[in-house]
Parts: structure tokens; C-alpha cells; sequence
């Protein structure tokens, strides 16, 4: 089965968020010289992955277009290639200030959003250089994973002007929250579902994350969606992967590692709400290590909370093996539910195959306790009530048995439904199926 030439639109490769390690992932194997992305200044960081794929067009000052006042303090990137052939990562991507960045990301976009203003404040368009630039490369195909209205009117010039097969994939219901970020948000509903229905009937694949999505999306939108959910090398997991279900120490550990942020921080705390009490009463020294980027101010409050900097990719296996509990949450507001009832976390497959025994704290609805209890890979609660989840991670510390039970589970599913070459295979042949 041959490799296509695939020009990848918006998403990098990295080793940091969930679109990207999936990119990574998927696309493992592929031959260097038929990958290509085009990405935004936002997101080229340090943690770009060069391995898979190392031609990078910056969609920079000529195709990010600011409007008064912000193109005269927006910082102006360039356009064109990343020269990450023949220089390092943190050579070729500027130092950004954190604070200035925080500032941003907490404060100023949030504003701009909620004013509903923040699609109208630039566009994103093909400038001369980047259709030379797509000309010279030729792809085959264009893959995109894009979110927000700008990126995709994006893509869509890009199939239009190209006129080569487009594979889109979906990897969270962010149409659906469209209404929920700004205070004119029906009407920015409107809009966004009318650019974002274009862009599906112009591609010809669609990709979801999850079984659920890819239902809810053929009743929505009229259209067939595939899952593919985030492949798992099997031997890489393998170096610390739980064959005892003893626990491990006299403080047993519960761990989460991911993001913090909308749709789970809030059964973060309600985690370590839950190991305060169960410590208040036993006399027992259970920690909750929360493994993010960012520490939270809440996280003081609870001396069973330890926080942990994200560990390198390739020390994951050992710590996630490491932990007793690992914890998948999501939050139950309605808010929450909009945005990740249909995604599957990239760390889903990642936690089942390290043996680990995995407790799921989210609504009833979710694709995420869909899948679990079909599969009967995790411990779940469904009901927001910090006593039930008490109750939970009591049961499970208690008893080896069930324990070993989901952990045994979890592997067996992960071989069977996320290994990295059968799922890598799939993958290439629904490229390929484009192009017939």
C-alpha cells in the first residue's frame, strides 16, 4: 500500500497536545519527504515533533491578516519555510514571553471571544508565496484538523484552490459550543455552522475521534465519519507497563496527567476534595499528583495534592505505571458536556495499555464512559456527587482483584482496538481510498 503525499493543514506534529500527538502517531512510518504542514505561529512551539515530519510553512504576516489596532501590536512573524532541516527546534522558534502569553490566553482572547469579535479581528488567506509554495509541493492529499471559523475558511480555500481530495478530522464537537462563547453566540452559531457544513461537503473523508461522534455527526450532518483515536506503540508502553496490582507504596497514588482547563478542572478538585476526606477519616496518606503544565491556586489548598511539570514522553510508561489509580475526568456542567461529549482524550488509549487500573469521573452521555462501559476498561462513575467518587476510589484501593480485573482489561483492548500498526494501516488505506 503506497504513502501518499499528504499536506497537512493547521495541526502540527508535538508532543504536547492531543491533535498533535495523534498527528504523530497516525502518521509514524510516513516517508519524510511526503509530509508537509501549515501551521500558525500559535502553534509552533519548542515541542514541534521534527521526527515525523521536519517542512514547516508559517502561515505568518502574509496569510495572518490583522485588522487596526491589532496589527500594530500583534509581534509579526514571517511567512514561508521553518528551516528545521538543518537547525534545532529552539533555534528556528522565537522565545515568547509566559506572562505576556498568560495574559493572552487567560484574559485578553477569553474577552475578545465572549465580545464575539475574536473571528473578526484577522483572517487567514492564501498569499502568493504559500500557493507557490502549495503549487511547488504537489500533495496528493490535504489532511486538516481544524477549529474555529477562521481555520476553516482556511482549509476550504486550500481544497478549492488546489482542487486535490481533502481528509478532515474532527477531534472535538467545538461547532456545538460555538453559542456558549459569546454573548451574540446564536448568531455566531449560525455562521459557523453554515462555513463548517461547507468545508465537510467539499472534503471527501471525514475522520472523528470516537464511535459516538461519528454517529451523532452522520444524524447531524448527512454525512459518514470514521474513528481514529490515538494509536499506541505496544513495545513503547511495554517498558513500564503494570504486571503486579500489589499496591505500590504505603501512600497508594492517584494520577492524572493531561491539561487543565475547560470541561475538567473542576473534577480535578473534586478529586482531591474526594482523597482529603478518605485521608481525614482512614489515617491514610493517599497523594493525588496532578502532572500539568500550569499549577492551579486551588491546588494549595489540599495537602494531598502533589504537583508534577510534565514528564518527557518517553518516561510516561514508567510513571503512568508507577500510580495505583490513574484518573480520567470530566466535568458535568452543561457547558462542559457541549464541548467534550463527543472526544475521546488522546491519553485514553495511553492509560489503558500501561495496566495501570483507571477510575473515569465524567457524565453519563460521554463518548469516553460510552466506550468504558462497553468495553468494561475502567471503574466509572457517572453521578457528580463527591461522596460516590469516595466511594469509588475506596472500593478500588481495597481490591487487588478488580484492579487487576480492569487493569487486564484495559491491556487486552488497547492490543486489540489501538496498536499502532494495525491502526496505522487503516489509516493509510482510508487515504488512499480518496484517490481512487
Amino acid at each position: 500500500m503506497k504513502h501518499p503525499k499528504v499536506l497537512i493543514l493547521i495541526q502540527p506534529f508535538n508532543n504536547n497536545t492531543g491533535g498533535g500527538i495523534t498527528l504523530t502517531n497516525l502518521f509514524y512510518g510516513w516517508p519524510k519527504d511526503k509530509l508537509a504542514v501549515a501551521s500558525l505561529p500559535a502553534l509552533v512551539s519548542t515541542h514541534i515533533n521534527t521526527a515525523i515530519c521536519d517542512t514547516y510553512y508559517q502561515l505568518g504576516e502574509k496569510e495572518t491578516i490583522w485588522k487596526f489596532p491589532f496589527n500594530k501590536i500583534k509581534r509579526r512573524y514571517p511567512s514561508g519555510l521553518l528551516d528545521f532541516k538543518n537547525r534545532q527546534v529552539k533555534e528556528i522558534v522565537p522565545k515568547k514571553s509566559r506572562l505576556r502569553s498568560r495574559i493572552s490566553i487567560d484574559y485578553v482572547e477569553p474577552a475578545l471571544k465572549w465580545l464575539g469579535v475574536m473571528e473578526l479581528l484577522y483572517e487567514l488567506k492564501m498569499s502568493d508565496e504559500f500557493t507557490r509554495w502549495l503549487d511547488d509541493f504537489n500533495p496528493d492529499i490535504i489532511y486538516a484538523q481544524a477549529h474555529g471559523r477562521n481555520r476553516v475558511r482556511f482549509c476550504s480555500r486550500v481544497k478549492e484552490y488546489s482542487k486535490k481530495p481533502m481528509v478532515f478530522h474532527m477531534m472535538d464537537d467545538w461547532p456545538s459550543y460555538a453559542r456558549d462563547e459569546s454573548v451574540f453566540g446564536k448568531s455566531w452559531e449560525k455562521v459557523v455552522d453554515k462555513e463548517f457544513r461547507h468545508l465537510l461537503k467539499i472534503s471527501d473523508l471525514h475522520l472523528g475521534i470516537s464511535e459516538l461522534m461519528d454517529d451523532e455527526y452522520r444524524r447531524r450532518y448527512g454525512m459518514d465519519f470514521k474513528p481514529f483515536h490515538n494509536p499506541i506503540d505496544i513495545d513503547f508502553w511495554k517498558t513500564g507497563q503494570k504486571t503486579t496490582w500489589e499496591l505500590q507504596a504505603e501512600n497508594p497514588t492517584i494520577l492524572y496527567a493531561g491539561r487543565v482547563g475547560l470541561g475538567i478542572e473542576e473534577s480535578l478538585e473534586n478529586m482531591a476534595e474526594a482523597v482529603t476526606r478518605i485521608n481525614s477519616k482512614s489515617g491514610s496518606s493517599i497523594e493525588f499528583v496532578i502532572q500539568v503544565a500550569t499549577k492551579r491556586a486551588w491546588m494549595e489548598k489540599y495537602s494531598c495534592v502533589k504537583h508534577r511539570e510534565p514528564v518527557p514522553y518517553e518516561k510516561l510508561p514508567l510513571k503512568f505505571g508507577e500510580a495505583d489509580i490513574l484518573y480520567l475526568p470530566y466535568d458535568f456542567s452543561q457547558s462542559a458536556v457541549k464541548f467534550i461529549k463527543y472526544s475521546m482524550p488522546t491519553k485514553a488509549s495511553e492509560y489503558m495499555v500501561s495496566g495501570t487500573p483507571i477510575l473515569i469521573f465524567a457524565p453519563e452521555e460521554t463518548a469516553l464512559v460510552d466506550y468504558a462501559k462497553k468495553y468494561q476498561w475502567a471503574k466509572v462513575v457517572t453521578e457528580n456527587k463527591i461522596d460516590v467518587l469516595v466511594e469509588a476510589v475506596e472500593g478500588l484501593l481495597a481490591n487487588s482483584g478488580e484492579r487487576e480485573a480492569f487493569g487486564k482489561a484495559a491491556i487486552a483492548i488497547a492490543k486489540e482496538r489501538h496498536e499502532g500498526k494495525k491502526v496505522r494501516d487503516d489509516f493509510r488505506q482510508a487515504l488512499n481510498s480518496v484517490l481512487v
